[in-house]
């Protein structure tokens, strides 16, 4: 079916779900005994970008750095913080210092000993504005970090942070290195995870091996080749003729075929990410919130779903994770008002037919590419000349993520579950991914009370308020959360461990291969 034809027939309503199923063939149901051995080759749909956990800002560098690392805590099911590195932790009755004692016995992929140094080393350098790290804002309150023994740490900080436990157990904050690795994590990364690094050729291939002196046990596979395959259906065929033992982002327009396929295994979940459209605040025209408000009000988000995620999502109003605390519920999306619209961008200045707007999508992302082509229509109508630029993710994340040259873009972000390092991080004027130049006073003001306050219902509502401000003066337009998807072999087994609670990350040491 065409795209056109697909969104002109297309009347399904699709509200927020919950999915996280495995489609099964029947053989493969039966309990089998784990065995060691073999390679699994993983067609991953993203290119690795920077191999030092502490710098690197994308998803698809982090799904496979994770399995070289270990952090200090981690979350279970339910996303809370539980000790991982660390055996236990405690905090006092003021907030302001934390205790872990660290898990005997713990090995780096080097044959050395983890102690209270390497934690010591492993937070000075993600906070040190030299390593550029992208959570370096978690350690904004730290006052000091002291190593009584080799097996304890204490955290003291200058001020309350109440979010401080859940940023180290998401996106590397946490990760532990061994003293003084830092130089060469970007070319040999090295943690204490159940795969040790063995090579990179970019944009090709990642292959990780298993360490045998995993403190939680080793892994069942030999190693895992992740090859990097951004094209959709050759990451689909590679998978159908066998070369690949998974993949992760099953085409969007295949999702549904796949699943009646009773030769291979499908794994969905929801969410994966969230999707929205960015506007350059240093471009004049999305300076006034009239306009950014009226781009809102372009764009149909139901029908942009079912036509670019062919209904793989569900539309939201809010980048919090439906199923958070801190989710606004009174929020609703902008209808799709065309008129309206228009009038508003001629009240701001710009009259039908003299706004030219260059958006940049990146083809990493295909469906980008399709939500851009199937705004250029709606944009015409509102008057609003938009025209297309495509990108490599390389090029996209040079320009506008690090030089902030565009002038409209979209992106996705995924693990943000933690409300802290999604809105502080994103929307606040000093945010690591405030890559939009966004500079709201309220929202700094808020982010920042959200940090001090230690009741969680009220933090919760703190960031709610958080998510009105953002709505009400369209500082981005968020669009949906996608769905999450893994085609495998029926050789594959475990698959219901490989993914992390945060719905992006995946982990292999559980995973193993039938003979």
């Amino acid at each position: 079916m065409k795209r056109r034809d697909f969104l002109r027939n297309s009347t399904a309503i699709m509200g927020t779900m919950a999915i996280f199923g495995t489609a099964i063939p029947q053989a493969v149901l039966a309990q089998e005994t784990p065995v060691t051995g073999g390679t699994l080759i993983w067609g991953h749909s993203e290119t690795t970008q920077n191999l030092d956990i502490h710098q690197t800002g994308t998803a698809s560098s982090s799904r496979v750095l994770q399995n070289v690392h270990s952090s200090l805590v981690t979350v279970d099911a339910d996303l809370n913080v539980i000790p991982d590195l660390a055996e236990s932790f405690e905090v006092s009755t003021d907030g302001l210092t934390y205790t872990f004692k660290l898990r005997p016995g713990v090995t780096f992929h080097n044959g050395a000993a983890m102690t209270s140094a390497d934690v010591k080393y492993s937070f000075e350098r993600c906070k040190d504005p030299a390593t550029g790290a992208v959570n370096f804002e978690v350690f904004n309150n730290v006052a000091s970090i002291d190593t009584p023994d080799d097996l304890t740490v204490v955290i003291t900080m200058s001020s309350i942070n109440a979010p401080f436990l859940s940023r180290l157990a998401e996106n590397g904050a946490g990760a532990i290195m061994p003293v003084e690795s830092g130089p060469t994590q970007g070319t040999n990364p090295m943690g204490a995870g159940p795969f040790k690094f063995v090579r990179y050729e970019v944009g090709t291939v990642v292959e990780l091996a298993r360490f045998d002196d995993y403190w939680n046990g080793p892994a069942f596979l030999d190693g895992v080749l992740a090859r990097e395959i951004t094209e959709p259906t050759t990451r689909l065929t590679g998978l159908r003729t066998g070369e690949l033992h998974m993949i992760n982002d099953i085409p969007l327009d295949r999702v549904s075929e796949l699943q009646g396929d009773a030769s291979l295994q499908v794994k969905t979940w929801f969410p994966l990410n969230f999707d929205f459209i960015n506007m350059n605040h240093t471009y004049p025209p999305f300076q006034d919130a009239r306009v950014r408000v009226a781009f809102d009000m372009i764009i149909d988000k139901e029908a942009l779903m079912q036509g670019a995620l062919w209904g793989q999502g569900a539309t939201s109003p809010s980048a919090s994770f439906p199923t958070g605390a801190a989710f606004n519920k009174s929020l609703v999306q902008r209808p799709q008002d065309i008129e309206g619209a228009k009038a508003l961008l001629a009240e701001a200045g710009h009259p039908e037919g003299s706004l030219n707007i260059v958006f940049k999508a990146t083809t990493n992302y295909p469906y980008h590419i399709e939500t851009a082509q199937i705004l250029v229509e709606w944009f015409r109508m509102a008057g609003v000349n938009l025209t297309i630029e495509q990108l490599t993710w390389a090029d996209w994340l040079s320009q506008c993520w690090v030089d902030k040259d565009y002038q409209m873009t979209m992106m996705n972000f995924f693990t943000l579950w933690e409300s802290d390092f999604l809105y502080y991080s994103v929307w606040n004027s000093k945010g690591a991914y405030n890559y939009r130049a966004i500079n709201d006073p309220i929202i700094d003001q808020l982010t920042e009370q959200a940090r001090i306050t230690v009741d969680n219902a009220a933090r919760a509502d703190v960031y709610k308020q958080v998510q009105q401000q953002i709505w009400d003066q369209s500082h981005d337009i968020i669009l949906w959360f996608r769905n999450g998807t893994i085609g495998a072999q029926p050789s594959v087994k475990g698959l219901d461990s490989v993914v992390h609670p945060n719905g992006s990350n995946l982990n292999f040491h559980k995973v193993w291969l039938a003979a």
